[in-house]
């Protein structure tokens, strides 16, 4: 585990933060069209066969250590915790969370928990006032996670992706409607650090 990044848990996940030994199983999961078309043209596609590897290496383990990322693997409950994705939350202006999921795990309504961990701990642990998500406004299972959440989208305009330049939204939510919407939802669940590094 890096930096102060805690270990999170869900009920049917955990966040774990990335080591570089996960590059291994990112390698293989998340180079699939379906995953990465709508994700930063800033992303070498085709993917390259180590990008997973420097990816970690150049971008999010020195995020992570100059403490404007917290970054880490979703992994399922159980004995074998396999990664099925990365969700990341970091200091950044109108980039505040993002995250991906292998493609056998969507639909299951995972991705929904992982992004309550992820931004409880934004708000509630790191005490930051607002958290804005960009997003292509085509990526309509995107959208609708967001609007579950109670986001208001407050900014459209063009943006590269790696399927090309498209209109995006910048959805919105502060510490206050977070915290309303979690008061108000019984199956919500704050995240409860396991371990962190020191």
């Amino acid at each position: 585990m890096r930096n102060d990044v805690p270990r999170l848990q869900g009920d049917r996940i955990a966040l774990e933060p990335l080591v570089l030994a996960d590059s291994h199983a990112i390698q293989r999961l998340f180079p699939h069209w379906e995953i990465v078309r709508y994700l930063s043209h800033g992303m070498q596609w085709p993917y390259p066969a180590d990008g997973a590897r420097r990816l970690l290496q150049e971008v999010t383990f020195p995020s992570v250590d100059q403490g404007i990322e917290w970054a880490w693997s979703i992994r399922l409950n159980g004995k074998q915790r396999p990664l099925i994705g990365v969700i990341s939350v970091a200091d950044r202006p109108n980039d505040n969370r993002g995250f991906w999921l292998g493609l056998d795990w969507h639909g299951q309504g995972l991705m929904t928990e992982a992004c309550k961990l992820a931004t409880d701990y934004w708000f509630d642990v790191l005490g930051f006032p607002v958290m804005r998500v960009p997003k292509a406004m085509a990526n309509m299972p995107s959208r609708r996670l967001s609007e579950r959440e109670g986001m208001r989208l407050i900014q459209v305009g063009p943006r590269n992706f790696v399927s090309g330049r498209m209109p995006a939204g910048i959805w919105e939510t502060t510490a206050a409607q977070w915290r309303s919407r979690v008061s108000a939802s019984p199956s919500h669940r704050n995240p409860h650090p396991l371990a962190s590094t020191e």
